[in-house]
């Protein structure tokens, strides 16, 4: 629980305003991890009662954030889902996702994996004010490059798309990503939930004062005159005239890359409980 990434516009921010912390500078510094997260997963996929199915990594905070360099958290979780074969979806804006080939190869082998990379902007200096310790797009796309020539399959993410801000970089993304080996390439909206909306805000003033108003008008036009909707099903998506207009030039910028629109599910078939060790008769 929180990044060191520092993404100004990520959605798990107010999950440290639980915490009696600051959505901010504390949900950059203050990360939470779970030590014995490999030891209490090998017990949940060991029980009878576990059924396989697709595990996110990563749907919330980065799984390969620079701290995972030294805990080696998501590599041992991997290792335990190897042993399972239970299938894995990988999330991920970090170039340490390659450290693992080895392991989400085997698990490639079953048709048990997928890594997505998310890439917000080609931008260098976009990227680097939007997400100041995050991997450069540029080393991003080798992420994308090396999983796709390890033979895992591997999409691209632009998320968040933010309005009168990134939204013009749709086709050339979608290129990048097709060119790099990505079977598929998706979308999300931008949405700012509670302290986000405070924080995004202090950033236009800071970074683009000129473009404040135009951005966050764009914002509330597509989320019912507000800055975020939390409703399952659209919050993701967005409503209005722009956030339709951004669908479409995203479908047209796939077709135009050879891309079919389909995500790679991965597959249980392969799931395995491994038998647990004989006890020693002395």
């Amino acid at each position: 629980q929180g990044c060191e990434h520092g993404c100004i516009y990520c959605y798990a921010r107010p999950t440290h305003e639980y915490l009696g912390w600051s959505a901010g500078l504390d949900f950059e510094s203050r990360i939470l991890v779970k030590e014995r997260a490999p030891e209490l997963l090998r017990r949940a996929l060991s029980s009878p009662r576990w059924r396989p199915r697709v595990v996110a990594i990563g749907a919330v905070t980065d799984p390969y954030q620079p701290i995972e360099g030294r805990l080696r958290l998501t590599r041992r979780c991997l290792e335990v889902f190897v042993e399972f074969r239970n299938p894995v979806g990988v999330v991920t804006k970090s170039g340490l996702v390659l450290r693992d080939l080895d392991l989400l190869g085997e698990l490639a082998r079953f048709d048990a994996a997928t890594v997505t990379v998310s890439i917000t902007s080609l931008d260098p200096d976009l990227a680097r004010i939007l997400e100041p310790r995050a991997a450069t797009p540029e080393r991003r796309l080798a992420c994308v490059r090396g999983l796709a020539e390890a033979g895992i399959p591997v999409g691209v993410l632009v998320a968040p798309v933010i309005p009168a801000l990134n939204d013009h970089e749709i086709p050339s993304l979608v290129e990048a990503a097709a060119e790099a080996g990505a079977q598929s390439v998706g979308h999300v909206m931008l949405r700012l939930p509670h302290g986000v909306a405070g924080l995004f805000e202090a950033w236009l003033d800071r970074y683009l004062p000129e473009r404040k108003q135009k951005i966050l008008n764009r914002i509330r036009s597509m989320r019912g005159g507000r800055l975020n909707d939390s409703r399952f099903h659209t919050r993701h998506l967005g409503g209005g005239f722009f956030a339709e207009q951004t669908h479409r030039l995203f479908e047209i910028a796939q077709r135009r890359a050879g891309l079919d629109g389909q995500r790679f599910t991965p597959s249980t078939a392969a799931f395995r409980r491994p038998a647990p060790p004989q006890l020693s008769l002395f």
